[in-house]
């Protein structure tokens, strides 16, 4: 499973970097936002300043809900470097403008998928990524796992090279679930990612061991 850290915070990314498992960044206008980052020369500038920290994939989303503007924003994101991965929105126009790029090979992360359907037309289509938003799922009483584990079976039903990237991911036991069902990648926050660091028993484990140490050599 290929980890991705969702945010534009560089200070999280280099973190998550300097751990080495990251292999992508995930990041949206909301998350530009949060870090007060406005306007469309300073997003573009911090795509490139990500893109400087890791050596994987990046996605970057467009704006425009129309083909035309779509098109023209995916294309502008995928010329500022190779690891660019253009977002675009699970509309109709979307899978348009997912088919114009796949041929025109420029990657693509279909976002915002909330069924099988949407996931199985996002593939057809060519997309390099699916999202499925399992957070937002599971906040409507509806099994957001389990929306992992149709599009797994249809994908390997019929062998699309589409990878499936789990997104919306609120805590270590998605990220875990995620891996069990065979998600491609997980992309979630530096918190959740850490947390898979913690165990209580690693921590009493390590304490009997330094305080057995201690005793030894006093």
């Amino acid at each position: 499973m290929k980890f991705f850290i969702d945010t534009a915070n560089l200070d999280q990314i280099k973190e998550a970097q300097d751990l080495g498992i990251l292999d992508g960044v995930t990041t949206n206008p909301s998350l530009m936002a949060k870090e007060g980052i406005t306007g469309k020369d300073n997003i573009l500038a911090h795509y490139r300043a990500i893109c400087e920290l890791v050596e994987g994939d990046v996605s970057a989303e467009v704006i425009a809900t129309d083909l035309e503007g779509i098109i023209r924003e995916g294309e502008e994101l995928a010329a500022l470097n190779p690891q660019i991965v253009v977002k675009v929105p699970m509309i109709k126009d979307g899978i348009k403008a997912i088919h114009h790029f796949t041929k025109n090979d420029i990657r693509t992360n279909c976002t915002l998928i909330f069924s099988a359907g949407q996931a199985l037309l996002a593939a057809k289509a060519g997309a390099s990524y699916v999202s499925p938003f399992i957070g937002r799922l599971d906040d409507i009483s509806t099994d957001g796992l389990h929306l992992i584990a149709d599009i797994r079976t249809i994908f390997d039903n019929y062998l699309f090279n589409t990878e499936i990237l789990a997104a919306s991911i609120r805590h270590p036991m998605h990220i875990i679930d995620c891996a069990l069902l065979g998600a491609d990648v997980a992309t979630a926050p530096l918190s959740a990612i850490t947390a898979l660091l913690n165990h209580p028993l690693t921590d009493s484990g390590l304490q009997k061991f330094l305080e057995d140490y201690n005793k030894g050599n006093l």
